[in-house]
């Protein structure tokens, strides 16, 4: 999810390499751009992960509706949460990831959908047609699935060895200075439940402090808490591993081949997020909106997203459109025993969020 530039392609979480700014209306700045002050014409206003989307999407989509998508980007949930607090600004789809769909229809800060302007639902997978963040899919549609892991060097790691623990990043010298991991508070200390071999939900007190005095021992070891951007750091040479999520790592193998470029989920388990597509409160372009979805739930824009993205698609129709090379890529898919090893992040109230929150703030300024 956040600025990639080694790619043509995408990163998760350059399109501006590919198209120019103007060409799509992208805004890195957090807001809505000025495409969209001046009127003219139907506009989404879409805030996404950075190059989350297909190389033709926002025009396709155009082309279909006549309607334009105006596309601002964010880099965490907690960026997302943090700038629709006050209110909606004017944003009409956003990509919020379970636990925060959770929390945010709790403030109702994002509203139900009618899923009768939505008949691309089908198209998903059973599985994903319901979900306990957000029972009977009331207010979200899933866009992408996805694991959290390590991508690695290969050589520099010793010989045969691959780094499938947490330890490597959370709770050792060994890489010194040649780590980086993610800047989300939730995922990061969710993550360290796991290497201690516990649920990464309702995590015990004692084990939050254990954690937070682990990460601060680790602090001088970690030469980046990054904003998705660590596979960037990993091909530029600058670190030997990475926390990071599947799509992204399966871009930098695809790009530069899996001779120096490994990824492994630890054996401790890990981190399931769906990203989901919802509605915030006081859309200004709501039927758009559904449209909008609707689209990107179509079989074959799901598919050229997936080509493009390389995360897991909920989106069956668009699945079964996909090469063997997707389906049965380990990167993407994770086994089923690492699975049944993995979880995904519940919401456990608006206090537990800022306490992770504030725990991150003290690792940071430690």
């Amino acid at each position: 999810m956040s600025k990639a530039k080694f790619l043509t392609g995408a990163s998760r979480r350059s399109m501006l390499q590919q198209f120019g700014a103007a060409a799509i209306g992208i805004s890195f700045a957090g807001g809505l751009s000025a495409c969209n002050r001046g009127g003219g014409g139907r506009t989404v206003n879409f805030y996404n992960w950075d190059t989350y989307i297909g190389p033709t999407t926002l025009d396709d989509f155009r082309e279909a509706t006549g309607a334009n998508v105006n596309m601002s980007l964010f880099a965490t949930n907690d960026e997302l949460f943090a700038r629709l607090r006050a209110g909606n600004p004017g944003y009409d789809v956003i990509v919020p990831s379970n636990e925060f769909v959770t929390r945010m229809s709790q403030a109702q800060m994002i509203q139900e959908l009618d899923r009768s302007l939505i008949p691309n639902f089908d198209n998903l997978a059973p599985e994903f047609q319901d979900a306990p963040f957000d029972p009977g899919r009331r207010y979200s549609v899933p866009y992408t699935w996805l694991t959290l892991g390590i991508g690695y060097r290969k050589s520099a790691m010793p010989a045969g060895f691959v780094p499938d623990s947490w330890r490597y990043l959370f709770d050792s010298p060994q890489f010194t200075q040649r780590i980086a991991v993610l800047s989300e508070s939730a995922d990061l200390i969710r993550l360290c439940a796991k290497y201690k071999g516990i649920s990464l939900n309702a995590i015990p007190d004692a084990t939050l402090t254990e954690i937070e005095q682990m990460l601060i021992r680790q602090k001088p070891h970690i030469k980046a808490f990054h904003e998705d951007d660590g596979q960037d750091l990993l091909v530029a040479g600058e670190i030997d591993l990475v926390l990071e999520y599947c799509g992204d790592m399966a871009q930098v193998i695809a790009e530069y081949g899996d001779a120096d470029y490994g990824w492994v989920i630890p054996r401790e388990g890990t981190l399931i997020n769906q990203d989901c597509l919802c509605i915030p409160t006081g859309a200004p372009n709501a039927a758009d909106a559904h449209a909008f979805i609707n689209y990107l739930l179509d079989a074959e824009a799901g598919q050229k997203i997936a080509e493009e993205i390389q995360y897991p698609t909920p989106n069956g129709a668009a699945r079964e459109l996909m090469p063997d090379s997707y389906k049965n890529n380990p990167v993407i898919f994770p086994t089923a025993e690492i699975m049944a090893a993995s979880e995904y992040g519940a919401f456990e109230g608006d206090e537990r969020s800022r306490l992770y929150e504030e725990i991150f703030t003290r690792i940071s300024a430690a």
